[in-house]
């Protein structure tokens, strides 16, 4: 795989897959920049060589065509500032008007292209829309480190159409830190996986037990655990078919020395609102029709002894429903301790998604390690060691 230093983009037109999937609010103003900050570098070294840049990207889930809360118009006035010149944009990605703009572009310009999901064939890796996306540059450059899990035509199957094709200073970045803790990690290691399915991380946890000493489970996935143990977790969230599974984990913790920790207290709800009446309970005593939304104070303090014990930490995935107030302490308690175990020498990566969200709210993004942009792409990498985005640069 040909990283960005080795390359010289004078004279070149790079097409480049970035992820500017940001939030806007209903005015579409960007609230959080941390994805575009990200991609800066890497755009400034083409621009910087002499090159000129074709920027491509999606921004959230458009159903069946141009959506205006997902056209990326929105975040031109903010690039422009950025880079200190006018961003060009262009209402398609692979219209002609979209292949003449990009065929103008000087030394130093950038063109924005639209929404690259207002095509399903984005989605579906097609191979016509990826040999016209392709058309835009000479050089290929990937540098959408979220999106490399994905088999889409501008994270893979473009790369079939470029001799040269790089990645960016982001992915170079991810993999690096994602190495670090895979490969040479200090110990004792703590994993922290939360979120709301234990569906979607079986087998990150089934390799995270062959290299971590801890593994603290919270979140809504805590309590497919929990019934697995035989507590009555009332209207909480729970996957019935993942019981067997959630208690055959627990039993292959034992087999290889992990320490599993689980919550042994929970912030109670008896509606999912922020203006729910709420109480904590040990999670052998959750009432008939109330849910759990967050970990108790028992369960924070068990939590934050283990973190601050550690010397590598992975995180992945929020104690609780952190986006509202009530129930955003336990995700709150669990940053903080990784801000002092990294104060004290741990090295700390933040597995993108609501983790990532998480951190940057809370204003900790710059007192850890490291933030992966990426969740999916990060826990798909955690257990196969490639991805399909990586795969097509280095072939």
């Amino acid at each position: 795989m040909r990283y960005i230093d080795n390359y010289n983009f004078s004279g070149k037109k790079a097409i480049i897959r970035i992820d500017f999937n940001v939030p806007l609010n209903s005015e579409f103003e960007i609230t959080d920049h941390t994805r575009i900050n990200a991609a800066v570098p890497t755009i400034k070294k083409i621009l910087n060589d002499g090159g000129a840049a074709i920027l491509m990207s999606h921004l959230g889930r458009p159903k069946s065509g141009p959506e205006e809360k997902f056209s990326l118009k929105h975040l031109v006035n903010h690039l422009s500032d950025i880079f200190h010149t006018k961003v060009k944009f262009v209402n398609s990605c692979i219209s002609d008007d979209a292949l003449a703009l990009s065929k103008a572009l000087k030394p130093g310009e950038i063109l924005l292209l639209e929404n690259l999901r207002f095509h399903k064939e984005e989605t579906r890796g097609d191979e016509a829309f990826a040999q016209k996306l392709a058309k835009h540059g000479d050089v290929y450059v990937n540098d959408a480190f979220g999106s490399a899990h994905r088999q889409h035509a501008s994270t893979y199957t473009i790369a079939k159409f470029f001799t040269d094709k790089v990645c960016g200073y982001i992915i170079q970045a991810d993999i690096k830190n994602a190495d670090k803790v895979l490969k040479n990690p200090g110990k004792p290691f703590t994993a922290i996986m939360g979120g709301a399915k234990i569906s979607d991380k079986i087998l990150v946890i089934e390799n995270l037990f062959n290299i971590v000493d801890n593994l603290i489970i919270g979140g809504g996935m805590a309590f497919t655990f929990l019934k697995a143990l035989g507590c009555y977790v009332g209207n909480s969230l729970v996957e019935e078919n993942k019981t067997d599974i959630a208690r055959s984990l627990i039993n292959k913790a034992k087999e290889k020395n992990v320490n599993l920790q689980l919550p042994v207290d929970t912030v109670i709800a008896d509606s999912f609102s922020n203006d729910a009446a709420t109480d904590i309970v040990d999670n052998f005593s959750i009432k008939k029709g109330w849910m759990g939304l967050d970990i108790g104070p028992q369960t924070i303090v068990a939590f934050k002894r283990t973190i601050e014990e550690s010397k590598t930490i992975l995180w992945n995935g929020p104690m609780g429903v952190f986006e509202m107030k009530k129930f955003s302490n336990g995700t709150k308690a669990v940053a903080e301790s990784i801000v002092r175990a990294t104060q004290k020498g741990a090295f700390s990566l933040i597995g993108g998604g609501d983790s990532a969200a998480a951190i940057n709210i809370l204003g900790f993004s710059d007192k850890v390690s490291y933030v992966s942009t990426g969740g999916g792409a990060l826990l798909k990498y955690i257990v196969e060691k490639q991805l399909p985005g990586l795969v097509a640069l280095g072939s």
